[in-house]
């Protein structure tokens, strides 16, 4: 329990609850939209911004927040006013994002950045900073979510129903894209690049073992990412790995562990 005394690991927990509560409403959207591929297009093109942060000597956080937001408009812009198909355009703005994070991190002048803790995470990183910023964008993706829930649900599940129904269904495309840009780079620092879809998609997996309704798969997502999360920490810092990986291998143990449980279960009925 000496553990808990230390700064940087408070930083840690309360970075991980903030992040697990946003990761857990987005994911769900994300994957009821089946939007899991252009999400991961977006994570990896952020490295883009974190390169031109680090060159420009800016926050490399702000600037692949920036970045992440117009790699999602970008997807959108060349698949429906280009013409090109969507998983193209993706991997487009993909590979753009991680050549451009490279070459700006080569000549950034002095000594080359840490890169690693952006890729696969490290709790050691998470400042205060971090917490208000996971926290704010936390209350927010919840307010928004109670204000705007039917409308989000419809558009998930059936967007010509909603189109139907008078909802303005490209404004809440554009805002969840948003949304899900923001929650990613909120999230760089403890789950990494190369890992932080997972958070997004594995909770809500395990949820769905046990639910299909909307609205009882987000408060068991962000249930199963805390425990996955909080017990991840632990597993990081007595093994001393990457926080991000610790804490996916714990949140895919803890799906095959209720996948095994929920398979027994059937049989025996």
């Amino acid at each position: 329990m000496e553990l808990l005394h230390y700064t940087f690991f408070q930083n840690a927990l309360w970075g991980s609850l903030f992040t697990c509560i946003a990761c857990g409403i987005i994911g769900s959207y994300v994957v009821a939209r089946r939007l899991v591929f252009i999400s991961g297009g977006i994570t990896h093109a952020s490295f883009g911004g974190l390169g031109i942060g680090f060159y420009l000597g800016v926050n490399p956080i702000f600037s692949a927040l920036v970045f992440s937001v117009g790699s999602a408009f970008g997807v959108e812009w060349l698949s429906k006013k280009q013409g090109i198909r969507e998983d193209s355009a993706i991997a487009a703005m993909w590979a753009l994002g991680m050549a451009l994070g490279v070459i700006c991190i080569f000549l950034t002048p002095g000594y080359a950045p840490n890169i690693s803790a952006y890729l696969f995470g490290n709790i050691l990183t998470v400042t205060t900073n971090d917490i208000w910023f996971s926290g704010g964008f936390a209350i927010l993706t919840i307010l928004l979510f109670i204000r705007f829930f039917k409308p989000i649900l419809y558009t998930a599940f059936d967007r010509e129903f909603a189109q139907t129904q008078g909802l303005k269904v490209s404004l809440i495309e554009h805002l969840m894209m948003i949304a899900i840009a923001v929650c990613i780079v909120s999230s760089i620092r403890l789950i990494g690049i190369m890992l932080l879809m997972s958070l997004m998609t594995v909770p809500q997996m395990t949820a769905n073992l046990f639910t299909s309704r909307f609205k009882n798969i987000i408060f068991l997502s962000i249930l199963f990412g805390i425990i996955g999360c909080f017990s991840g920490l632990f597993l990081s810092y007595y093994l001393n790995v990457p926080s991000g990986a610790a804490i996916i291998f714990v949140q895919v143990l803890l799906f095959l562990g209720c996948k095994g449980v929920k398979s027994i279960s059937r049989k025996k009925g």
